[in-house]
């Protein structure tokens, strides 16, 4: 789910009046790409468009289209803002910003929006910049046709200010899934960091793992907690394109979760806590057992980025979620994705090493 969305749909049901700003076109470097968003109220600005001056301006100018849009029901407004020589900003380049004042007047496409990421539909959001308005459009886009569209495209850049631009959005769930095996701290820090990440866990843990009190106080939490002995089955129901963790106690159990993970050879990742030691003893079993040495080198062990030595729980996890992430970043930037062990998506090993007896 994106989570701007979410919350613009819980300010609009509570009758709240707000501004959602976008990047709508950008010119050399800028802090964010086009698409990024912020929603500002009137006593608040949720999400970030980049920081620094510009923010600050486009909080002001959305402050404006709140006052104005209360005489002109869905007020939008372009602003173009260099950052350089107006900003006063390092970047450089130059944004063009989108605002739109909502109220709960649109309270149903943000809805049937929110309905259509969540079931996993890509879905292109179009918003005219004319003068006369009119209401936003969604359509439906087929899976393999969104993948050539551009996240964001606004045209007649160059002239918006004549009001004939139109902003085109291409939105899709960018949750990518998860599977975490383990109940230690090391997986407790771990899931509580995926737990603020655009992702789908599900945590397989020992059959008494609790979900720790962060967790639990977490609203619209995206861990779900699998405290059974459920390993095998965890690894046959997830989605091609999953990124598995492994981050138990038990090295039997690892063993067997590497063979299983490794068989499938469908995943975008598959990270496992453990020493340079243990790495070297599951890469013998695991060709013992059959399995292709080439790829058993997709499997990370130790996990975490490079350059990383402390074993602080909270660290390892912080670790191995940069990695995890520079894995999906990869996947999104390749032409294509692709599963066959000759195109790993990974960084290379790290030379970090965690071992499982951290908990």
């Amino acid at each position: 789910m994106q989570s701007w969305l979410t919350e613009l749909q819980q300010l609009l049901v509570h009758g709240d009046a707000v501004v959602l700003v976008t990047v709508a076109h950008v010119e050399g470097s800028t802090p964010r790409e086009a698409g990024a968003k912020m929603i500002v109220t009137r006593e608040s600005a949720r999400h970030t468009i980049g920081g620094g001056h510009l923010e600050w301006r486009a909080i002001e100018i959305a402050r404006e289209v709140l006052r104005d849009g209360m005489r002109v029901p869905h007020l939008r407004r372009l602003e173009r803002l260099s950052l350089g020589p107006s900003l006063g900003q390092c970047c450089g380049g130059a944004v063009v910003l989108a605002f739109e004042r909502l109220d709960v007047r649109d309270l149903d496409w943000v809805a049937s929006l929110a309905k259509r990421v969540h079931a996993g539909l890509v879905t292109q959001r179009r918003v005219s910049f004319d003068p006369a308005g009119g209401a936003v459009r969604l359509t439906e886009v087929d899976a393999d046709a969104a993948a050539r569209l551009p996240a964001c495209l606004l045209s007649d850049a160059d002239g918006f200010h004549a009001g004939a631009s139109l902003l085109t959005e291409t939105i899709a769930s960018r949750e990518f899934p998860v599977v975490l095996f383990g109940s230690g701290q090391v997986a407790a820090s771990f899931a509580q960091v995926l737990s603020t990440l655009p992702c789908r866990v599900r945590w397989v843990g020992e059959r008494d793992a609790q979900v720790p009190p962060s967790l639990a106080r977490t609203q619209h939490v995206n861990v779900t907690l699998d405290a059974g002995n459920a390993s095998a089955q965890a690894v046959e129901e997830a989605a091609p394109g999953t990124a598995f963790v492994v981050m138990t106690h038990d090295h039997a159990r690892d063993l067997a979760l590497a063979e299983r993970i490794l068989r499938r050879d469908d995943f975008i990742f598959f990270g496992m806590l453990g020493s340079r030691t243990k790495r070297s003893q599951l890469d013998q079993r695991l060709a013992a057992s059959g399995i292709d040495p080439v790829r058993i080198e997709r499997m990370l062990c130790p996990i975490g980025v490079d350059g990383i030595a402390d074993k602080a729980p909270e660290v390892i996890a912080i670790s191995a979620a940069a990695q995890l992430l520079q894995a999906v970043e990869a996947a999104r930037a390749a032409p294509a994705v692709s599963y066959h062990r000759e195109q790993p998506f990974f960084t290379q090993q790290p030379l970090t090493d965690h071992d499982t007896n951290t908990r």
